[in-house]
């Protein structure tokens, strides 16, 4: 079977994004900068409400493990994608988008019945993001959309810590996590949004289990996770729940940790106009880094210089001339003697 450098698992949404006002958010009563849950008739008010605005990005397939794992293969990766869509359009542009992406994926045969999940991102001008997810049929995406023989021959797993909040997401990270360590595969997880460490600390933890090879998080996150108040010491303590790590710190650049040394990754001058998909961007292009024999402190550097691209742009992907791009721009900063 092929091998894989990364194996992802976590929600399949079709994404919108529209640009609003501060005014907008408090007007439709949106929490700004998180991810919120909503039925499908909230769903379908706030597209109602927001019908006179400008989309501003074409319609892709989302989620925030999808966006990582496609940064993955847009690089040059082999990546694979577990996730769970219905039977309907969105279902189908989905699955297409990710094989134009060059991602392998498992949705175990027949389409299910329902409504593929949609999310919808609102931007304001500060660059900051507002999703807003109804999730449909990925609500209920399990372990039957596993592919075990696929994990146990990637390098990594790759869990977005969303799947939390549905009981089948949470035990199917939980199950593919247990498969990938009886095969030595090394597991990665992203705590995702400030609102899943609040809120689902416990289920986050069991996703986890002793520890995972590798985490991604935010500095929101890693504060909230911790309970510190500044960011070193909530990194040693990001050690006592994973092996090494890699904390985004927005404009500040990232930390990043192998295990043994904390190196402090420089950011790159941007002017950001949306920030939706800066981490999914950053670990898809430290993942990939990782797994072609770049260290942590390179791999940090590749993933801040991506990220930096995709806030200077509407939408979570970019367009793929890009990647070998950003690829040539990182190889240029390196000494001539590697």
């Amino acid at each position: 079977m092929t091998k894989y450098h990364v194996y992802g698992l976590g929600a399949a949404l079709v994404d919108t994004e529209i640009e609003v006002t501060d005014q907008d958010l408090q007007q439709l009563q949106v929490d700004k900068g998180l991810m919120t849950l909503v039925d499908e008739q909230r769903h379908h008010e706030l597209l109602e409400h927001l019908s006179d605005h400008l989309t501003a990005s074409k319609r892709a397939s989302g989620g925030s493990a999808a966006n990582t794992i496609i940064a993955v293969s847009s690089f040059g990766g082999k990546a694979f994608y577990s996730c769970k869509v219905a039977d309907d359009e969105h279902g189908r542009f989905y699955l297409d988008d990710l094989a134009d992406a060059g991602v392998d994926y498992h949705h175990n045969g027949k389409l299910t019945d329902g409504i593929t999940g949609k999310c919808l991102v609102l931007i304001t001008p500060d660059a900051e993001r507002s999703m807003n997810t109804y999730l449909g049929v990925s609500e209920t995406v399990s372990e039957q959309e596993l592919h075990p023989e696929a994990i146990a021959n990637s390098e990594y797993l790759y869990l977005e810590g969303y799947l939390v909040t549905s009981d089948s997401g949470r035990q199917a990270a939980i199950r593919a996590r247990e498969i990938a360590e009886q095969h030595g595969v090394k597991t990665a997880l992203s705590l995702s949004d400030p609102g899943m460490v609040t809120y689902f600390k416990d289920g986050l933890q069991q996703m986890i289990g002793r520890r995972v090879d590798l985490l991604f998080c935010n500095q929101a996150e890693a504060l909230g996770w911790t309970g510190c108040d500044d960011i070193d010491s909530a990194a040693r303590q990001l050690l006592e729940i994973s092996n090494s790590f890699a904390v985004t710190l927005g404009a500040e650049g990232a930390l990043v940790c192998d295990g043994n040394e904390f190196y402090r990754i420089q950011p790159h001058a941007v002017t950001a106009v949306d920030t939706n998909g800066a981490g999914d961007m950053f670990a898809g292009a430290f993942l990939y880094g990782i797994t072609h024999g770049l260290d942590y402190p390179m791999a940090g550097q590749l993933a801040s210089l991506a990220s930096a691209s995709i806030v200077s742009q509407f939408g979570p992907r970019l367009d793929l001339n890009a990647y070998p791009e950003i690829l040539g721009a990182f190889e240029s900063t390196l000494p001539s003697s590697l």
